[in-house]
């Protein structure tokens, strides 16, 4: 009974993560089209971007084990393991290696707006990289729901 439970708790989080990687970039981008303020709009967009990689770190961690523990060894050849394997590698790089170079790339350009500065052109380009990391992590979201 109690997998049953778990089983029911991995449905619940993929769920809940996918949907909020998908709500998270269309947020972003409505948010850049409606607000004027830019920078504002950076913000508020960078911390939805924040909970959804905390939120993913968790979903990733409880996922992969789950499917370790009910799979064993089998799991390994499963490409539902792999896509969340993946989506964890691009949450961690995101989170802990892309955000922190925009971060900082943000603050040396302080008090002007990054993108008027001299630093434009190297946080578009890491802005790039993790614009194609997260929606590369949505489309493997899309093979977690659909293996699952």
């Amino acid at each position: 009974m109690t997998n049953h439970w778990l089983d029911k708790f991995s449905l619940i989080l993929i769920t809940f993560w996918v949907g909020a990687l998908w709500t998270t970039g269309a947020v972003a981008y409505s948010l850049f089209h409606t607000l004027e303020d830019h920078q504002l709009a950076g913000q508020l967009a960078g911390q939805f971007f924040t909970y959804v990689s905390y939120l993913g770190l968790f979903s990733a961690f409880y996922l992969l084990i789950h499917r370790l523990l009910g799979h064993g060894t089998q799991a390994l050849k499963q490409s539902y393991f792999w896509a969340l394997f993946v989506m964890l590698l691009l949450v961690l790089a995101g989170h802990f290696g892309i955000q922190p170079i925009l971060a900082q790339l943000k603050a040396d350009a302080f008090p002007a707006d990054v993108m008027q500065s001299v630093f434009a052109n190297r946080f578009k380009a890491w802005h790039g990289v993790a614009s194609i990391a997260y929606v590369v992590q949505c489309l493997l979201g899309f093979v977690v729901v659909v293996k699952k």
